[in-house]
């Protein structure tokens, strides 16, 4: 179980997200389900991680309880063939070699806690060593996650923002086509048609007002000619009475 972790937390955390993301028809639903999967994977990588700590902690306490076995029955041995050795020197043999008989069995076992510290020793190393890659392994992960959901969010902003920007676009597209601006200068056009059309038909009420002042003018004229016309026959004939 805890190979088969180490092996998932391996793979994933050398995953190309790039080339995965490159290749996906929707890369945010799949960033998403990413995610998922490694928040989940990492949650079973810590437990998986977490029991193999606690197997090893209580490996190192057997380890350490073997060691401190050894030394303390090698203290014994030492105690018990000091004692001999102070019976032997008094001349009582028998206490003497009922102490050596002790001194001969705390050595025993010191000689087996010894050999169980040390056949426990390289599993230790190997379970320590085992421990420092899946730690190493879940932090590629947790590194990764991070690295997933920077990806994710930042996708979702700029689609966001993509959206946004088509919206606006497809709003300028809907003015360009019912302008309003467009509307209101052909109005502005017609207008500027019929004043120019109230300015024509003035000028040509204008250029007949001229006229009729002209005509006018040309009759006086006439009708002063013939006053002295016939002013100047009038002298004409009173000189002739004369």
């Amino acid at each position: 179980m805890k190979q088969s972790i180490f092996a998932r937390v391996g793979q994933l955390a050398k995953a190309n997200i790039n080339a995965l993301l490159d290749s996906a028809e929707d890369p945010q639903k799949m960033l998403d389900q990413m995610v998922r999967d490694y928040s989940a994977n990492i949650r079973e990588a810590e437990a998986a991680v977490a029991q193999t700590i606690g197997n090893l902690r209580m490996a190192e306490d057997d380890h350490t309880r073997a060691v401190n076995d050894a030394n303390t029955w090698g203290h014994k041995a030492v105690a018990a063939s000091r004692k001999a050795d102070e019976f032997r020197a008094a001349g009582n043999g028998v206490d003497a070699d009922k102490f050596d008989a002790l001194a001969r069995l705390a050595l025993q076992r010191q000689m087996s806690a010894e050999s169980t510290a040390k056949a426990q020793a390289p599993g230790l190393a190997a379970q320590n060593q085992v421990v420092d890659q899946l730690k190493h392994g879940l932090d590629q992960m947790r590194g990764k996650l991070g690295e997933l959901t920077a990806k994710r969010n930042q996708l979702v902003n700029r689609a966001r923002v993509a959206a946004a920007q088509s919206q606006v676009n497809d709003a300028l597209k809907a003015l360009d086509a019912g302008d309003p601006t467009s509307a209101i200068g052909r109005y502005e056009e017609n207008i500027r048609r019929q004043e120019a059309t109230v300015r024509g038909r003035q000028e040509l009420a204008a250029s007949s007002l001229e006229a009729q002042f002209a005509s006018l003018e040309d009759l006086g004229e006439q009708t002063e000619v013939e006053a002295r016309l016939a002013a100047l026959k009038s002298i004409d004939r009173k000189a002739i009475e004369y």
